[in-house]
């Protein structure tokens, strides 16, 4: 029997709670929140040391693109990208990972799992692969190891695990697993030495991992497996078909560890954060001589102990105390540090009110490039287009909107009606509504065009694909 290690990143949240940098369509797994690499990106750079094959990453459909593109940026091959029709938390995640490991498989391979959130704050890496390391012949032996460390701090928003009896070098018995305890209650935990922080990871063989579900959730398994038997393949992505749809939507932690007799916990020396919120950012990064966590363009007087995030514009600061601030280009977040779990309610509230703040930013990433938006008034909207070498827009009319294409960077190839020419830096064209076009970059190197949409209808939704390489036909 196999006991090599098949890494599975969980990729799939939305982030809302690091709004306005993560959108529904750009979470925070995608964003650089602690360095100079995306929280998928550390994720994949921590498996290196690990006796592991290439990744699985399983994710939003949305998002595919973008996980592809980190991915290369890194140097990753994944050995699948699965995606999910409809967000149903962890456990049913996992569960298609697993049936596609054993899918790819003989019949005697049955891998272990390392299952791993794509946006928690991990380090030392040596810290990681020793407890990865210590977990692994309880795994291989049939138990489901979960991944603690010692809680610094009572705080209540974190899942704790009640250590038992010693099983093996640095792994107990798990006695009880509580979810975000009352704050005398955490305050206890703390005292008591018996309680670790749930750091989300885990470490399973495929099989058990689905006899266990199969067992404690019948409905999610009966889902997991009806979607990838009609599984299809579509590029290098693994669409499970839309029977995943009708799985209860549950996180790992509630679906088995809270019923199964198999959860031993390795007790991790390793700093772990769940970057869920403005103040766990502002943790994770090296305050200043004031208090202060910045990135970005950010100039503080007489401002203590705040947070403040430039992406597009300065942040000058004057006299605050215990705030965040958080601004991109179409948004800024202003907000007390104590009152940051909030956030999410802006979120809500934009969705609520049929505006776009919550699910895009001004820059959209595609599997072609990036666009990026510059201004929207009335009946016009000018973007900037960047092309990689080598890539393409579909084939595609617009019935409500012309455009108009002038190329600053690099060369263009147009297709207009049945016409095919090229542009070069300062030429351009006019693509009359109604009329089939396509934009490609035969360069080297990145294209870079600013088109401006004219009509009384500028919206997605006006796109009639009528061939696209990305699989993205109307």
């Amino acid at each position: 029997m196999s006991s090599e290690i098949l890494p599975v990143i969980l990729a799939g949240g939305s982030g809302t709670r690091l709004w306005p940098w993560s959108r529904e369509l750009y979470p925070k797994q995608f964003l650089r929140l602690v360095g100079e690499e995306t929280m998928l990106q550390l994720a994949l750079g921590r498996l290196r040391g690990l006796p592991a094959t290439r990744p699985v990453i399983v994710c939003n459909n949305d998002h595919r693109f973008v996980v592809a593109e980190q991915c290369r940026q890194v140097g990753v091959s994944c050995r699948a990208i699965i995606l999910e029709p409809v967000p149903r938390n962890t456990a049913p995640a996992l569960a298609l990972a697993a049936l596609r490991a054993l899918a790819d498989g003989d019949a005697a391979s049955d891998p272990v799992l390392l299952a791993l959130p794509a946006d928690s704050h991990i380090e030392p890496a040596e810290a990681f692969h020793a407890a990865v390391r210590s977990g692994l012949p309880a795994a291989c032996e049939g138990a489901i190891v979960v991944f603690g460390t010692a809680p610094t701090a009572p705080t209540p928003g974190f899942g704790y695990i009640q250590a038992g009896a010693p099983c093996g070098r640095n792994v107990a018995e798990v006695m009880a697993f509580v979810e975000k305890p009352s704050a005398e209650l955490a305050e206890a935990f703390l005292a008591n030495g018996k309680h670790l922080w749930n750091s989300g990871m885990f470490l399973v063989r495929a099989r058990t991992y689905l006899d266990e579900l199969r067992a404690q959730r019948p409905l999610i398994f009966a889902a997991c497996q009806e979607a990838m038997t009609a599984q299809r393949e579509d590029m290098n992505f693994i669409r499970p078909s839309d029977a995943f749809a009708r799985s209860p939507a549950e996180s790992i932690d509630y679906a088995v560890m809270e019923h199964t007799r198999r959860a031993v916990v390795v007790s991790a020396d390793m700093r772990f954060a769940d970057l869920g919120s403005w103040q766990a950012v502002a943790d994770a990064q090296r305050a200043d001589a004031d208090g202060n966590t910045t990135s970005g363009d950010v100039i503080a007087v007489a401002t203590r102990d705040s947070h403040l995030a430039a992406s597009d514009r300065l942040i000058a600061a004057v006299g605050l105390r215990d705030a965040v601030v958080v601004e991109t280009a179409d948004a800024v977040l202003v907000a007390a540090k104590s009152q940051v779990q909030g956030v999410k309610q802006i979120a809500e509230r934009l969705r609520a009110l049929g505006r776009d703040e919550h699910r895009v930013h001004t820059t959209s990433y595609r599997p072609w490039g990036r666009a990026e938006t510059f201004k929207r008034g009335d009946g016009f909207l000018v973007k900037r287009l960047t092309v990689t070498p080598g890539e393409s827009l579909s084939l595609q009319l617009h019935r409500h909107r012309a455009e108009h294409w002038v190329v600053v960077r690099g060369e263009a190839e147009v297709r207009r009606g049945d016409q095919v020419f090229r542009l070069r830096a300062n030429e351009s064209t006019f693509i009359p509504a109604g009329e089939r076009h396509r934009l490609a970059n035969p360069g080297s190197s990145p294209l870079e065009v600013i088109e401006v949409q004219v009509g009384g209808h500028l919206s997605e939704d006006d796109i009639e694909r009528l061939a696209d390489r990305y699989g993205r036909e109307s």
